[in-house]
Parts: C-alpha cells; sequence; structure tokens
C-alpha cells in the first residue's frame, strides 16, 4: 500500500507495530475516557462559535448589514476556521508522526483554549469598528488550527491502546466528543440565554460560553496529561520495523524514521486521501447544516423560539452520540464496509428529505428532522475512526487520516452554512439547498465505495489476524 524506502507495498496491517505490551484494561478505559473529555472540551470550544455565529455574532460584529448580509458574514468567518483545518492537521500530524500523538493532543488543546478566551474577550463592532470582524477572523483562524491537529490524535490514542476486535468501537470515543462537545456548548448557551434574558445574553451574556472555556481546557489537560502515549507509536519508535523491498542495500534507511510523513502520504497514498476526504463530505455538509444552519433557519426563518430549537438540536445530538458508539462497535462485528455504506445511503436519502420535513415548521417535525439526521449521521461518523486509521501505517498514519479528515470538513462542513444561506437568498426557499445537500451526499457514497475497491482499504483482514490493525474491519 505505501512504498516508504524498504519498504513492501502491502496493507497498511502489515506495517503493523512490533509486538509490544498492551495496555491494562483499566489504562484502556482510561484512555478512552481521555479521548472523549479532551475532544468534547475542544469541540465544545469550536461549536459555541458555531452557535454564537447563528445567534448573536450578526448584530454585534456586522451590524451595518442587513440580517441576511450580516447572517452571511458572520457564517463567512465561522467557515475560516475549515480553511485553517488542513494547516493543522499537516503541521501537528507531522510532529504527531515524528514525536509522539499524546504531545500534539496537549498543544491543541491549549491553543483551543487560548483562542476561545481571547474571542469571549473580544471588543464588538460599535467598540474598535473594523477591527472587532479582523481580530474574529484571526482567533477563529486559529481555533481551526487546534481542531484541524485535534482529530487525528484523539483517534489514533483511542485506536492504537485498543484491543484487537474493539478498534471500532474505542475509536468512536473521539468521534463521540463531537455531539458531546454540541450538547455541551447548546446547554452553557440555553442556561446564559434564559439565565440573563434576550437583551442582556445579545448584549454581553453571549461571552459567558466563551469564557467558560478557559475552565474546561484547564479540566481537559489534566486529564490527557494523565494518559500514556499509544503503544503502537512507542513500538515503531523504539524499535522501528524492518522490511526489505528492493534488497539489503536499503536497509540502513530503512531504519530511519519518516522525515517528512505528510510527504510521503502525498506521495505514495495520495488516492487514499482524496477518497477518505471524499467520503467525509457528505456527512460534515450535513452535519453543520444540522449543528448550525438550522439553528438560524429555525429561529429567524420559520420563526420558532431560539430556546425550543436549542432543545432540539440537544436531543438530536445526544441521539447522534449514542448511534456513533452503536455503529462504531456494529463495524467490530459486521465489518466497516456494510456499516459505512448504509450509512451512506442512509444520509443521500434524508439530504433529500431533511428540509421538506422540517418546513412543516412544527415542533414535532423539527424534532423528527433533527433525530433522523443525526442517526444517519452516527452511521456515517461511528466507524470512520478506525477506517482512516486502517488506510496507513503507524508512522504516516497521524499525517494520513488528518488530511483525509480536514479535507473532507474543509469542502463539506467548512462551507455548508453559508452556501445554505446563500442559496436560501436566492428565491427565499430550500429546495436549492436540498439539491445541494444531495449532491454532495451522493458525491460521498461514491467515494465510499471507490474507497472500499482499493486495495488498502480491503486488502487488511488477513493481516489482521496476526498484526491486529484491521480487526475484520471489512
Amino acid at each position: 500500500m505505501v512504498r516508504t524506502p524498504a519498504r513492501s507495498s502491502t496493507s497498511a496491517a502489515s506495517s503493523a507495530a512490533p509486538p509490544t505490551a498492551r495496555p491494562s484494561p483499566s489504562g484502556i478505559r482510561r484512555v478512552a475516557a481521555a479521548s472523549f473529555v479532551g475532544t468534547a472540551v475542544e469541540w465544545y470550544d469550536y461549536f459555541i462559535y458555531g452557535t454564537a455565529a447563528a445567534l448573536v455574532f450578526g448584530p454585534q460584529f456586522f451590524p451595518q448589514l442587513s440580517e441576511t448580509a450580516g447572517t452571511l458574514a458572520s457564517f463567512a468567518t465561522y467557515s475560516i476556521g475549515f480553511v485553517a483545518r488542513p494547516f493543522g492537521g499537516v503541521v501537528m500530524g507531522h510532529f504527531g508522526d515524528r514525536i509522539g500523538r499524546r504531545a500534539m493532543l496537549v498543544l491543541s488543546l491549549t491553543v483551543m483554549g487560548l483562542a476561545t478566551t481571547g474571542i469571549g474577550l473580544l471588543p464588538t463592532y460599535d467598540t474598535i469598528g473594523v477591527w472587532a470582524p479582523a481580530l474574529l477572523v484571526l482567533l477563529r483562524f486559529v481555533q481551526g488550527l487546534a481542531v484541524g491537529g485535534e482529530w487525528g490524535g484523539a483517534v489514533l490514542m483511542a485506536v492504537e491502546h485498543a484491543p484487537s476486535g474493539r478498534k471500532g468501537f474505542y475509536g468512536s470515543f473521539p468521534q463521540m466528543g463531537v455531539p458531546g462537545g454540541l450538547i455541551l456548548a447548546n446547554l452553557v448557551f440555553l442556561a446564559t440565554s434564559h439565565g440573563l434574558g434576550s437583551n442582556a445574553f445579545a448584549d454581553w451574556g453571549w461571552r459567558v460560553p466563551f469564557l467558560a472555556s478557559f475552565v474546561l481546557v484547564v479540566v481537559g489537560l489534566v486529564i490527557r496529561l494523565g494518559t500514556a502515549e499509544s503503544p503502537e507509536f512507542q513500538a515503531v519508535r523504539e524499535e522501528p520495523v524492518h522490511e526489505q523491498a528492493e534488497g539489503e542495500a536499503e536497509t540502513a534507511e530503512s531504519e530511519e524514521p519518516v522525515r517528512l510523513p505528510v510527504l510521503e502520504v502525498l506521495r505514495h497514498q495520495w488516492r487514499d486521501v482524496v477518497l477518505a476526504g471524499g467520503t467525509f463530505i457528505g456527512n460534515n455538509a450535513l452535519g453543520y447544516i444540522f449543528m448550525a444552519y438550522t439553528l438560524s433557519y429555525g429561529s429567524t426563518t420559520l420563526g420558532l423560539d431560539r430556546e425550543l430549537m436549542l432543545v432540539l438540536v440537544l436531543i438530536a445530538a445526544a441521539v447522534w452520540l449514542l448511534t456513533t458508539a452503536w455503529s462504531a462497535a456494529l463495524s467490530d462485528r459486521f465489518g466497516r464496509r456494510r456499516v459505512f455504506v448504509a450509512g451512506s445511503v442512509g444520509l443521500l436519502a434524508w439530504a433529500a428529505a431533511f428540509f421538506p420535513v422540517i418546513d412543516l415548521a412544527s415542533t414535532a417535525s423539527m424534532l423528527t428532522g433533527l433525530v433522523v439526521m443525526a442517526v444517519v449521521l452516527g452511521f456515517t461518523y461511528g466507524p470512520q475512526a478506525a477506517l482512516f486509521a486502517e488506510l496507513f501505517p503507524v508512522r504516516l498514519r497521524y499525517s494520513g487520516s488528518s488530511l483525509g479528515y480536514q479535507l473532507g470538513a474543509i469542502l463539506g462542513g467548512g462551507i455548508a452554512p453559508t452556501v445554505a444561506t446563500a442559496l436560501y437568498g436566492i428565491d427565499k426557499a430550500t429546495w436549492p439547498i436540498t439539491l445541494y445537500l444531495v449532491l454532495v451526499a451522493a458525491f460521498s457514497l461514491v467515494c465510499v465505495l471507490l474507497l472500499m475497491r482499493r486495495p488498502s482499504a480491503g486488502a487488511g483482514t488477513a493481516a489482521a489476524k496476526t498484526a491486529g490493525h484491521l480487526d475484520s474491519a471489512m
């Protein structure tokens, strides 16, 4: 699969780390908990921006614009974070493959906490004029850098600590951190909004969720600092794998660590990166419509109560969290391929039905639309962590999985709320948004089917019996 010097071109599973002592069951559970809590805190920081962009950033930072233009500008600053995410993935992926996963997770959480606290302290347009939106964009970019390096490290810590046959399930813990962070963000916004009232919330109360990040980050750092480095990475670092591919002359080079993991991935596995990213575009686009755009659309366009919308998203996010764990466990039992394809088909079907259902503008229809969306998102998100990790050998895994994930993120969720706002502005109808979502979901389904035909995605089952990497993945 990957042809690094003096390495055979077999699947990633054949590049397994040398045998190494596995952590105890309690150690594995500690890592899983740390992956969930740390990722939830980091995504809380990321999601409170999306909630604020939907509810308050327009009038606070773009008061000179109309309501629609202000919302569009607010979501545009939201998208800046996605532009930064691939850069964070590249930089932290490089050092994560060179010096370790744990160090990058500590760094990403620290950077995210500082940027989020900075947003909570940021003066508005009325105070410092155009500097306000400019600084908002800068801090959002820093948030993107942090979260861009977060996902790969959190996923690999969970997957590489997991016992054989449970990698899908344990890989779902950082995945569950995403809806967990969304739940936490919406709970804090809901409590703040309800406790302070609409006027105080719009004036200064929106800052409270951002400033609360400081405390949450400290908790997350304490938990992460208490975990051990990935055993598979430790084994590779301490005992480099020696596999002859083209003769003894390359033996010395084969025992050198990969100096530029990102370049190695792009040189030898760029197709896997592109297809992995493509599989994620549909999930991420519909996910951010679900998480961010629907809040704005439901409260401002359909006229539903803002607090009601937050409650409905909270319920759906809880369903998403549970479905993510369930689908990941199913992928260990029945294979990544079956679960991932089934989820992708469901995502395509609900992309066509989502807005027609919520446009009925009742509490029941909105809840139905959001809950079904949460289920199909879970089935395309739960198995993803183990699937992406299994595509790449240990030495390149942080870089490769991060690149694939962030490519899908920037082309999916990075532009989805902005595109949806612009499409709705054409003739005040949601059918253009539905068409857009159907197209991206169909594209992702095609990428899923193509990825499953790749040797790197399908060749690992036999090797997994000895290497423990794919665990009947496909």
